[in-house]
């Protein structure tokens, strides 16, 4: 199964929704956490999510209106959507990656330690990568070039793209690291809250 299915299993995790609704949300919302999706798309990872369990339907009649189908989660689609969130993650070379954002924006408010875990790895991986590539040598080298060709000019694009790589993703790992601190806090305070209620 593809990430896409997790987000509808998520979507589905806070209240019923019917296929319609469900590509509303992708269309606004869920704009930037994947490319559009259309609408039959949804309705048929829908039919497959009623064939696995995952989700169930009841019929909305609508006066005037097609009837609408309004889906909700079942237990053992619950069961996969935590399994999900709990799942290994591999980081890829690209920082905001599409899949550690759905990862994120899901898991965050499902399981803090699942999401902890999430941002310890990629926030890991990226300083990694900095550490590696924020000072190597970047000299552009030509030989036989084609005449058109600026060597110069080519060398400062690349320098400035670089500069601007290295501003972006260090406000990435300062988004991380203040996304770690939050969700630490909010670990500790529930860990609190929980110790307190049994005192």
């Amino acid at each position: 199964m593809k990430r896409f299915e997790y987000v509808l299993l998520a979507l589905l995790a806070g209240r019923p929704l019917s296929g319609f609704d469900l590509g509303k949300w992708m269309e606004t919302e869920g704009q930037f956490l994947r490319s559009r999706a259309h609408h039959s798309q949804i309705y048929r990872l829908l039919g497959r999510m009623v064939a696995d369990g995952w989700v169930a339907y009841e019929v909305d009649p609508r006066e005037g209106r097609p009837d609408a189908k309004v889906y909700r989660l079942t237990a053992v689609g619950r069961e996969a959507l935590l399994a999900w969130v709990r799942s290994p993650y591999e980081p890829t070379s690209r920082f905001q990656d599409p899949d550690f954002l759905t990862r994120f924006a899901f898991a965050a408010p499902l399981d803090t330690e699942a999401a902890i875990r999430l941002v310890r790895t990629e926030l890991d991986f990226r300083r990694q990568h900095i550490a590696r590539n924020r000072d190597r040598d970047r000299t552009l080298r030509f030989e036989d070039p084609v005449p058109e060709l600026d060597r110069a000019f080519a060398q400062d694009v690349f320098d400035e793209l670089h500069a601007y790589g290295a501003s972006a993703i260090d406000t990435w790992v300062a988004w991380l690291e203040r996304m770690l601190r939050r969700l630490e806090a909010r670990l500790e305070a529930r860990r609190t809250e929980r110790g307190n209620s049994r005192a």
